[in-house]
C-alpha cells in the first residue's frame, strides 16, 4: 500500500516521535489504546489514523498533531487565512490547522463523514470545545449522549469519558479547540465501547 500523499512522512515522524521518547512499540501502544502491531503499521505506512487517533498519539509523544503531520514551526502568525491552509485527511477524516502551532492549545476545523465513526471512548487531562457549522453531531459524555445541530456548541473537560461522530446523513463539520495536556501512560483513552 502507497502512503497517502497528504500525509507523506507520517509514518516517519511517528517513529522519530515514539523513538524519541524512547517508547517500545508497546509502551506507544498502551499509552493510546492501540495494538502494537496498528502502531507498526501506522509507522510503516500501511495505515494511516484518523484524527481521534493522531491526537492520542500527539499527546502521547508530547507534540501536537501539526508536529505529526511535518508541519514546519515558526514565529506563530496571530491571522491564520482559510484560503492558504490546504485541508489534510487522515482515516477519512478531514481537517484544516485553525490556529498557530506551537502554544497551550490546538485549533482544527474538522470534517467527520457519516460512515467513519471513532468508537473509542477518549479520556485524558485538559479540556475540549467544540462548535458545529454544518450538520448533527452525536457527543457522548459519560453516561450522557448530546445530539449539537449547526451552531450547538459544547465545553468540557476532558477526563469525561467523550466521543464524537456524525449524526447527519452528509456527515458532521466542527470547530475543534484542545488544550495539549499531558496524559499518564494508559489515561489517554479506553477501549470501552461508547456506553449509548
Amino acid at each position: 500500500m502507497t502512503e497517502d500523499p497528504e500525509v507523506a512522512g507520517l509514518g516517519a515522524r511517528l517513529r522519530e516521535h515514539r523513538m524519541a521518547g524512547r517508547l517500545t512499540l508497546e509502551a506507544a501502544a498502551a499509552r493510546v489504546g492501540l495494538s502494537p502491531a496498528y502502531v507498526s503499521r501506522l509507522e510503516s505506512g500501511q495505515r494511516q489514523p484518523s484524527l481521534p487517533v493522531l491526537l492520542g498519539l500527539a499527546r502521547a509523544y508530547g507534540t501536537t498533531v501539526a508536529g505529526l503531520l511535518g508541519e514546519q514551526p515558526g514565529d506563530p502568525e496571530p491571522v491564520i487565512r482559510g484560503a492558504a491552509i490546504e485541508p489534510g485527511r487522515a482515516g477519512g477524516w478531514g481537517y484544516r490547522r485553525a490556529g498557530a502551532p506551537g502554544r497551550a492549545m490546538q485549533a482544527l476545523h474538522v470534517q467527520v463523514p457519516p460512515s467513519l465513526q471513532d468508537a473509542v471512548v477518549r479520556v485524558h487531562p485538559g479540556e475540549e470545545w467544540l462548535y458545529v457549522t454544518r450538520g448533527r453531531l452525536r457527543l457522548t459524555l459519560g453516561e450522557s449522549v448530546h445530539l449539537l445541530a449547526e451552531g450547538d456548541s459544547a465545553h468540557f473537560d476532558s477526563l469525561t469519558p467523550h466521543c464524537i461522530a456524525a449524526d447527519s446523513p452528509d456527515g458532521v463539520e466542527l470547530l475543534f479547540l484542545h488544550t495539549l495536556l499531558q496524559a499518564p501512560a494508559g489515561e489517554l483513552c479506553l477501549g470501552d465501547q461508547p456506553r449509548i
